[in-house]
């Protein structure tokens, strides 16, 4: 006997598992950088190109749909420890992917000192030699990822979505128009979590780089030459 929506839903927030592909945040193609007038707003092409679940699984993207209405976490903290979590899908998430370090912060002019130079340093292009996970606990934001031929994505993140990208992957993040989002980080280990910039240091070549177009961009370049040669035939 099928279980009822409702019974499924709250079965799935006591685990692990990933949200069927219609949960996912909204995502599309965005206009080229000299084009966006204010890294806060959706900067969407005309006419619009979404972005697919698929699409974002392809770039390395993985998501969780959370409850962040019935659980409370501090406006600040710095660290924080995941053992603290009562959330029974934080806790199995936690338990599962090995995060055993978090900080949580809040991005609002009341709350963040130096808030518009900090926001626009959030936007510079860069890697990291680790995952990057970010649980949205309030407010909405965007992260932009690079696709495969160096296209913008733009993932419009919001309350409840805990999002990872993976290790090598240019990025960058904003809020948008709200000026306020609320999020925790998590880590496996004490983190030694610096960006890596692009355009400021060799990042084509970094380890975490090459890890990252070996595992996903590669197949895409391989797709590409295939069709290219479909074209000559």
């Amino acid at each position: 006997m099928a279980l009822p929506n409702l019974s499924k839903e709250m079965l799935l927030m006591n685990t692990s598992c990933q949200v069927v592909d219609e949960g996912w945040p909204e995502a599309w193609y965005m206009v080229e950088d000299d084009k966006v007038e204010s890294q806060k707003h959706e900067n969407r092409l005309t006419p619009n190109q979404p972005v697919n679940v698929k699409d974002m699984r392809a770039l390395g993207l993985n998501y969780w749909k959370m409850d962040a209405e019935n659980y409370k976490y501090p406006v600040k903290s710095i660290p924080w420890d995941p053992q603290e979590a009562t959330d029974p899908r934080l806790k199995a998430l936690r338990d599962d992917r090995g995060y055993s370090y978090a900080d949580v912060l809040t991005i609002h002019p009341d709350f963040l000192p130096g808030f518009d130079g900090l926001v626009k340093n959030f936007f510079t292009e860069h890697i990291h030699d680790a995952e990057e996970i970010r649980y949205i606990l309030g407010g909405s934001g965007f992260f932009d990822v690079r696709d495969p031929n160096d296209k913008w994505v733009r993932v419009h993140v919001k309350k409840g979505d805990l999002m990872t990208l993976p290790e090598g992957i240019y990025h960058r993040f904003t809020c948008d128009d709200t000026n306020f989002i609320h999020a925790m980080r998590l880590f496996i280990g004490v983190p030694c979590w610096t960006p890596i910039n692009r355009f400021s240091t060799d990042t084509d070549n970094h380890p975490s780089r090459k890890k990252y177009v070996c595992l996903y961009c590669m197949p895409q370049e391989l797709l590409d030459a295939e069709e290219k040669e479909e074209e000559k035939c």
